[in-house]
């Protein structure tokens, strides 16, 4: 009851009140941005590794000194493998792109066969124009929207490929150029991989690319990305020939490394607002000390222990760091669960594209709230609440009677 008497706002203690105002809205504000830069970032993280690995290998294999013209054979053997979801043979190869407008850019080519397109989920289940039904035969390409929109395809419409590596003439070498016809658009999401795959028939990709009856590598899939690792060995020896495999996690290191230092600096950072927070809690109780010394003093010859002292004051303190810790926790996960809501709407009332995805990769913005890590951030910002009003307390429940008139 008297820690929530100096918690209401009176005149003469309209310091203490607009401090405690502060401490309050700095705790809110500290959990609800770390909430939300930790659960984008996770949801960035997840969204990267869920849409890579989809399309690319978790586990690739390339031959050693033979070329692989017994994929086919290799292919049934590795997928035998237990926790081999199936293996893809591919060609590929980086190509420049034209079409209906002037526009060129560089795109890679992957030849692959039609069952295994099927099974890669981020495209089959992302066409937004066209078929990929029958697609050995189709004799077309599937490409990416933005692909399509950088170079004004349709479908139907012709792509042109040119390939440096090209016909040997009398002249030189002359780079390969040759035509498709665009059969299916899609769209995975990643503006990378949107803008620059081209998925091709294999068989076809094997005369573009002048390797008639072999293929480049086999990519591999798995039921457990995270353990890659653990398949290498099982795999390389059901090949049943000489070869050496990579794994996603190695090609990627550098990237995905990155991303998890910039999370933890962020982490870091975003810390020290609640941080400051707490000391304006520490600097709040002590101007509530120096007002309430003749309180201390009646509470201390009516009785009080100093120890019920110090509880006043803790309860006082530790009750902003609460209140903010909570107010901040309802913030941060409203903002989360409505966070491509709120882009689109600053992006509107900017006029500006907020977190364009030619830059950031994704087309939408992520947000995956782990409850682990909002468990953390509450007991974090609860702990620094109560530390920071330790000091104070302590030495209010140090002042005897005397003492405490001294501060009137």
């Amino acid at each position: 009851m008297i820690a929530a008497r100096y918690l209401r706002s009176r005149r003469r203690d309209a310091g203490v009140s607009v401090i405690a105002g502060f401490s309050f809205v700095g705790i809110m504000l500290g959990v609800a941005a770390l909430i939300i830069v930790m659960s984008v970032m996770n949801g960035f993280r997840a969204e990267l590794q869920v849409r890579i690995l989809g399309v690319n290998g978790h586990v690739v294999m390339r031959d050693i000194d033979t070329p692989f013209t017994d994929y086919a054979e290799v292919t049934e053997r590795v997928e035998k493998v237990p926790g081999v979801t199936f293996a893809m043979p591919v060609v590929e190869g980086q190509v420049l792109v034209t079409g209906a407008t002037d526009v060129k850019s560089f795109s890679l080519v992957k030849g692959v066969r039609g069952a295994d397109l099927a099974k890669l989920t981020p495209v089959a289940s992302n066409i937004k124009i066209g078929t990929i039904e029958d697609f050995d035969q189709s004799g077309g390409v599937a490409i990416g929207t933005r692909l399509a929109q950088a170079l004004g395809l349709q479908l139907g419409d012709k792509i042109t490929l040119i390939a440096p590596e090209g016909d040997s003439t009398p002249l030189g070498t002359v780079p390969r150029v040759k035509s498709y016809p665009v059969t299916a658009i899609f769209e995975i999401g990643l503006s990378d991989f949107d803008a620059a795959y081209v998925y091709m028939p294999l068989s076809e990709a094997q005369l573009f690319f002048n390797q008639e009856g072999r293929v480049g590598s086999i990519e591999i899939f798995t039921d457990k990305p995270d353990r890659v690792a653990d398949l290498q060995t099982p795999v390389e020896a059901a090949a049943g020939r000489p070869n050496y495999t990579s794994t996603w996690q190695t090609d990627n290191q550098a990237f995905f490394s990155a991303l998890q230092v910039e999370r933890n600096v962020m982490f870091i950072i975003l810390t020290l607002i609640i941080l400051v927070a707490a000391l304006n809690i520490i600097s709040g109780l002590f101007m509530l000390v120096k007002d309430k010394g003749r309180d201390i003093a009646i509470l201390r010859t009516m009785g009080a222990t100093r120890g019920s002292v110090m509880r006043v004051f803790l309860i006082t303190g530790a009750s902003i760091g609460v209140a903010g810790t909570l107010a901040g926790l309802v913030l941060g996960v409203l903002f989360c669960l409505n966070i491509e809501e709120i882009r689109q709407f600053f992006s509107w009332l900017s006029g500006t594209v907020l977190f364009n995805p030619q830059f950031y990769f994704l087309s939408k913005l992520p947000a995956e709230i782990d409850s682990g890590e909002v468990v953390s951030v509450i007991a974090m910002a609860l702990g620094l609440s109560l530390l920071a009003t330790i000091l104070p307390s302590w030495k209010a429940s140090k002042l005897d009677p005397v003492e405490a008139l001294r501060y009137e």
